[in-house]
């Protein structure tokens, strides 16, 4: 384990609600794998500085487009130079890093036991392509793991609009995407919104205690709030989706 690794670990339980139920499901979904394999080969789908793959006991590919100038490097999507050397330093379960669009995927039919794909698919214009190619890599007995803004609550739209956000999928628009592709799914809400969370996602600075103690506080009680919102259309920040090969 590296000390990046090590202080990550350490954070993960004060970290957002969202953060920590990623990486929730996804150790119960490495659990209940049906792949014979010592360790779970995992595509990490926009993956580039993902802390949700981080110590898990798997391989992990990550994969992400080049930054490039205007919207993507404004909001830092991407890989770059930079961030490709600080992975490879302070990361020891990656086995791969793959710059590649994934509607563009030269990847191998199930090369992959897994993928995880958390907020990304709202930034992909040919939706349906990406979600085909995903399920390609993923072999037999596999799943990909799907995270997006709750388009039932959310609406990506007027002065807050986010500029690199394609849309926001409802629920049963995201369920029917995935349907045409994985022989189950499972689609739910997560994630309660409110004042706890917005505190919530405030980044920690060492040189201000009364707001680690705050952002701290925030997200413990915001994972209590959240528990029990599978099938609460409003006021969830989340969808989550799980399809199953």
């Amino acid at each position: 384990m590296t000390k990046y690794e090590f202080m990550r670990w350490l954070t993960f339980p004060i970290m957002t609600t969202h953060l920590v139920t990623v990486r929730n499901d996804i150790k119960r979904l490495l659990k209940s794998s049906k792949q014979v394999s010592n360790k779970t080969s995992i595509l990490d789908v926009g993956g580039r500085k993902s802390p949700y793959t981080i110590n898990l006991p798997a391989e992990i590919t990550l994969l992400d487009v080049p930054q490039e100038e205007g919207t993507r490097e404004e909001l830092n999507l991407g890989f770059t130079e930079e961030i490709l050397a600080n992975i490879k330093k302070e990361r020891s379960n990656i086995k791969d890093i793959v710059i590649q669009d994934m509607t563009k995927s030269t990847l191998l039919d199930g090369s992959y036991n897994a993928v995880v794909c958390v907020e990304v698919i709202e930034h992909v214009v040919e939706d349906d392509v990406f979600v085909k190619n995903i399920s390609k890599v993923i072999s037999k007995d596999g799943w990909a793991y799907f995270t997006t803004p709750n388009g039932d609550y959310i609406k990506n739209e007027g002065p807050n609009k986010n500029p690199d956000h394609v849309r926001h999928y409802t629920r049963l628009e995201l369920k029917t995407l995935l349907e045409k592709y994985f022989d189950r799914v499972d689609v739910h809400y997560a994630v309660k919104t409110g004042k706890y969370r917005v505190k919530g996602l405030k980044s920690y600075k060492l040189g201000n205690p009364l707001g680690i103690i705050t952002t701290m506080f925030s997200n413990i009680v915001n994972r209590f709030q959240s528990k029990g919102v599978a099938n609460l259309s409003q006021e969830t920040a989340h969808l989550i989706a799980i399809g199953y090969k």
